[in-house]
């Protein structure tokens, strides 16, 4: 495994842009002087207005590797700072300032060679709190890992879905629709339940390393389900996000 990566503050170009949800916006940047990132690390944007007032917010990175490209996928509060500017301003050829690469505890690196029986992974992502968990899914992929991987997304509605073609091409990918669910839908529309988490995820007796993300009242009552149906919480990493 690659040792841990030093963040430093990067200035990087807007390359590409394109909705990702109605509220969201997939957003490319390419910074030159950026060394790569692990699965589920996040980064820090630095905006500037004229009249020098900063606003600086977190956000997860979408991708992973070495590549000096950094995918982030940014869901719009209406009331927030940062956000807005980002899904509806920010165009092409702009710069941005990114602080990162952050995070050490909540990343996921292919195992080393020497782990004959890695343990398998469950991914459970709440909303836009899928974004770490996508990037841990294609470096899966991209590295050939045979570890088993699966997702759970609890999400509003089907147009909510953020990497829809990706996540429909992948396998092991499970939806629990919170407000509406797609016609046909073997399952009625409503909030993630204790007895939906048990049916979709991976048994305890499985071992499998575990990751959570989403807002903090979906991660919490997450957290504290998958202890009472026997997860150790050794095994349990969990992030949560607010308003930006």
């Amino acid at each position: 495994m690659k040792g841990r990566r030093p963040a430093a503050w990067h200035t990087g170009t807007v390359v590409a842009v394109a909705p990702e949800t109605p509220s969201a916006r997939r957003i490319t940047v390419d910074v030159p002087t950026w060394p790569g990132n692990d699965a589920g690390s996040h980064l820090d944007i630095r905006l500037t207005a004229p009249d020098g007032y900063q606003a600086q917010r977190s956000y997860s990175i979408a991708s992973a590797g070495e590549g000096t490209r950094v995918v982030l996928a940014v869901d719009e509060l209406p009331d927030g700072e940062v956000s807005p500017f980002l899904v509806h301003e920010l165009a092409v050829g702009d710069t941005i300032e990114l602080h990162g690469p952050l995070g050490a505890f909540f990343v996921w690196q292919p195992p080393e060679s020497s782990d004959l029986m890695p343990a398998p992974v469950q991914l459970i992502a709440g909303g836009s709190g899928v974004v770490p968990l996508f990037a841990m899914l294609s470096a899966h992929e991209a590295a050939g890992d045979p570890t088993e991987f699966r997702l759970l997304y609890s999400v509003r509605t089907p147009a909510d879905v953020f990497f829809r073609p990706e996540l429909d091409a992948a396998m092991g990918v499970d939806y629990i629709y919170t407000r509406e669910a797609p016609k046909g839908w073997p399952t009625a529309a409503g909030r993630i339940s204790r007895a939906a988490l048990e049916a979709a995820i991976l048994p305890p007796d499985r071992a499998p390393r575990i990751y959570v993300c989403g807002p903090t009242p979906f991660v919490e009552a997450v957290a504290d389900w998958l202890v009472d149906l026997g997860h150790p919480t050794t095994s349990i990493r969990t992030e949560r996000f607010g308003g930006s």
